[in-house]
């Protein structure tokens, strides 16, 4: 190892702190109310504006939403396609709509994360894999999670919405996308397990189950 490698090493102590906090990141549907200090608020979106980016084009857009009456509109429009969901799931509905999948009115913060407009001007990366914009703000997406996490603050990711009426409702531009509704703020306690796991909604597969070697094998 070079000096230069030495200098920047972490310790054994560090290294189990950040796998820790991946392991204890939970998509998270109950909140306490409470807020979260705007000097908090800015590391964490300051955590994810440090993603990768697919030729730096850095695609998110972080709105942050404080009027009550928008919060609202914003649940109403979760719990429209919350009812289509669960018509679409068939035999599952009932036990779908039993699920608690958001926690839009209780959070402490609503942070709306969009694609910018004008992405079609960035090809660096994306002429045969155009949705690595996606991916990209995924990425910031993830980082926001930990952070949050590390700050003992919990974080829900909710996609069901119709990003039309959502781009509607936030005046946004042509050629923009919303991507998440972000539930940020303190909780009582982390689930000890993904929610979706404990409800028996589904199970995580174990690892050997999806890694392949030279190709796709079934």
């Amino acid at each position: 190892m070079n000096s230069d490698a030495k200098n920047n090493a972490y310790t054994q102590a560090d290294i189990d702190t950040v796998y820790r906090v991946i392991a204890e990141r939970r998509d998270m549907r109950h909140f306490c109310g409470g807020e979260v200090p705007h000097d908090t608020l800015m590391k964490l979106l300051g955590a994810a504006h440090l993603a990768p980016s697919v030729g730096l084009m850095q695609p998110w857009r972080f709105i942050r939403i404080q009027n009550p009456e928008l919060r609202n509109s914003i649940y109403n429009t979760v719990q429209e396609e919350r009812i289509k969901t669960a018509q679409a799931l068939n035999e599952r509905e009932d036990e779908f709509m039993r699920l608690k999948v958001e926690g839009i009115k209780d959070c402490a913060e609503i942070i709306v994360v969009a694609l910018m407009d004008q992405r079609e001007k960035h090809i660096f990366g994306r002429r045969t894999l155009p949705k690595m914009d996606l991916a990209s703000a995924s990425c910031a997406i993830q980082n926001l999670w930990l952070a949050a996490r590390a700050e003992g603050l919990g974080m829900g990711w909710v996609s069901l919405f119709d990003p039309e009426q959502l781009m509607h409702l936030l005046n946004m531009p042509s050629g923009s996308l919303p991507i998440a509704i972000l539930c940020l703020g303190p909780v009582d306690e982390f689930y000890p397990r993904p929610m979706l796991e404990t409800e028996q909604w589904a199970t995580r597969k174990d690892l050997d189950e999806l890694i392949m070697q030279d190709g796709w094998q079934d």
